[in-house]
């Protein structure tokens, strides 16, 4: 780098300048200064294309102020010399990060400038964490600008006008270019409106709103009921929970296929994942790309076809120039004979080693292997309000306390909605079993914890039994809400509650009334309003540990749940060779 001083009239702002615009920049801050004593602070430059001429990497603000001092002054341009620091010529990486540098420190551009320039530094060849330590930034600060790129341009344009809020903008870059487009269809309309914020995340992710067009099976045949919309313009599944289990089987029918065409590997993104093109580089089938199958809660598929991890791309290329070996130094079986005997002493090192087994399990289960693969589950709520529910209740906000500590603890960004990522990537496994093995055992059952409870299925026998061991009290847990009121419609049921919470003589007294009245009567005691007195605690029968019926009617999952349960913990275990004859006689 050189110093030298400069006329004003061989300088021009570089492309590479994160403030190159044809519009002039707001100097009003820097004209004073400039006015009485000059440019003091050298711009940054290197030399152009044409002789004699420099273009200005960082200091575009002082060289504008520069040209109306010389305006107001009556100073000829070649007159007017400023202070430079010379670059060489052609780094373009190093180009745009001096200027995102110096700009960053000042005048704290807006994120979609930010994300305009460090797209253009992973173009030059830098990784996420080489610019975040250029910026001294978190690396999920980088990651969140970049996120931007998943935005259609007129989104972007909205959120540097400030149209878009931060919170919404950041639920837009995990929506699919579909999703974008019809937010942007209600946000254009004057009669509509466009959900922002904790809505908008429930608008794409809560609700169980499903357009039969998103089936990737044959809807039609399969017996689904279909709800169709006022105009009979869109149509929607009416059995959420019928077309994910028909959903499901068609995703790993085409993940199959994908496999027997021979792609090298086929990755279902875990929920709540989504999938950024910034991450991955575009990689052919001949070059072991992978496809990743994007689910999303609305129900539609994005398949995205030949990638690969930026890193894992570059370890590729590296080894494109080699030689393949005409024969390897073992045959097959040679290789299948010593794979067999190696796993065979690993396995009865493991059976004496239970805490390095322990950590080697836990990488399998956030990771994934070929034989292992942990799939969180789907969280699917009915509605928007029993979403949000459940999303602010008391569980769901301490075990996200849990899962931001634990993310910390395995090096996963702890504003991802998930623990387990399932991908299978071997080098991922690796990483995070040897950052385990350096975890204390109390650290390493946290993270074995939390990893459990986000496999963990919603209304399985599992819940049922690990909740009876804990002993949860769900009416410390859970408060009555109008989103679990409003799904009540059995009088017999509303009449049953009613007497648990407000008493039997009140129950006695409503008993002919409609639903909606003990709804009220309900809501009323459970808050303390309408001068009825607050009760006591109060969770329904469903919901307790162990679960029961108000009914004989039957058809509550967390009933049949404890009822297996019961049948399990008066069931003795059979050892090997006994029959059924004598399970019965114990």
């Amino acid at each position: 780098m050189n110093l030298d001083f400069i006329a004003l009239d061989k300088l021009c702002v570089s492309k590479a300048n994160m403030r190159h615009s044809k519009k002039a920049p707001d100097v009003s801050d820097l004209l004073p200064t400039v006015r009485t004593r000059g440019v003091l602070q050298s711009l940054i430059v290197r030399p152009s294309g044409e002789p004699g001429q420099f273009e200005i990497l960082a200091g575009a603000r002082r060289y504008h102020a520069a040209r109306i001092v010389a305006a107001e002054t009556g100073t000829a341009p070649e007159a007017c010399l400023l202070p430079c620091a010379i670059l060489d010529p052609g780094d373009d990486a190093a180009a745009v990060e001096a200027s995102l540098i110096e700009n960053i420190a000042r005048l704290d551009p807006d994120e979609v400038t930010q994300w305009e320039t460090f797209t253009r530094l992973c173009r030059e060849g830098r990784q996420v964490d080489e610019i975040a330590a250029t910026f001294g930034l978190a690396e999920a600060a980088v990651r969140r600008v970049l996120a931007l790129g998943s935005l259609v341009p007129r989104l972007r344009d909205l959120y540097r006008a400030d149209r878009i809020d931060a919170a919404s903008i950041r639920f837009l870059t995990m929506a699919t270019k579909r999703q974008q487009q019809d937010w942007l269809a209600l946000f254009d309309d004057p009669t509509a409106h466009a959900p922002t914020g904790h809505r908008l995340k429930d608008w794409l992710f809560g609700g169980q709103s499903i357009k039969a067009e998103f089936a990737l099976f044959d809807i039609e045949a399969s017996g689904l009921a279909l709800v169709a919309d006022l105009f009979a313009s869109d149509r929607y599944v009416a059995d959420p929970a019928a077309f994910w289990r028909a959903q499901d089987a068609a995703i790993e029918a085409r993940r199959q296929a994908y496999l027997t065409e021979g792609w090298a590997d086929v990755v279902i993104l875990p929920p709540g994942d989504a999938f950024h093109s910034w991450q991955f580089d575009k990689t052919s089938k001949r070059r072991k790309g992978r496809v990743y199958i994007d689910v999303r809660a609305t129900g539609e598929v994005v398949f995205h076809e030949g990638y690969l991890g930026r890193r894992e791309a570059e370890r590729a290329a590296r080894g494109d120039g080699a030689t393949p070996e005409a024969r390897g130094e073992a045959t097959r079986p040679t290789q299948t004979y010593v794979d067999l005997q190696r796993h065979a002493a690993l396995k009865a090192a493991l059976a004496t080693s239970p805490q390095v087994a322990l950590r080697l399990l836990i990488a399998h289960l956030v990771v994934g292997s070929p034989s292992v693969r942990v799939t969180p589950d789907r969280q699917a709520a009915p509605s928007p309000e029993i979403a949000q529910s459940v999303e602010t209740s008391r569980g769901a906000v301490e075990f996200a306390w849990h899962r931001h500590a634990v993310a910390d603890l395995v090096g996963v960004d702890p504003e991802c909605e998930r623990i387990v990522r399932g991908h299978g990537d071997e080098h991922d496994l690796v990483a995070l079993f040897h950052r385990l093995l350096d975890l204390p055992d109390p650290a390493v059952l946290d993270v074995l914890a939390v990893v459990m409870a986000e496999g963990l299925a919603s209304g399985s026998v599992a819940v049922e039994a690990a909740g009876r061991y804990l002993g949860l009290d769900m009416a410390e847990w859970w408060d009555a809400d109008s989103a679990f009121l409003d799904t009540l419609r059995h009088r017999e049921v509303l009449g049953a509650m009613v007497a648990e919470v407000a008493g039997a003589a009140v129950a006695a007294a409503n008993a002919e009334e409609k639903a909606k009245t003990l709804r009220a009567i309900l809501a009323d005691s459970l808050n303390g309003s309408n001068g009825r007195a607050v009760s006591v605690p109060w969770a329904p029968r469903w919901m307790r540990f162990p679960a029961t019926a108000y009914t004989g009617r039957g058809g509550i999952g967390s009933v049949r749940a404890g009822a297996i349960v019961d049948a399990a913990l008066m069931t003795p275990v059979l050892d090997e060779g006994q029959t059924e004859e004598h399970r019965l006689a114990a």
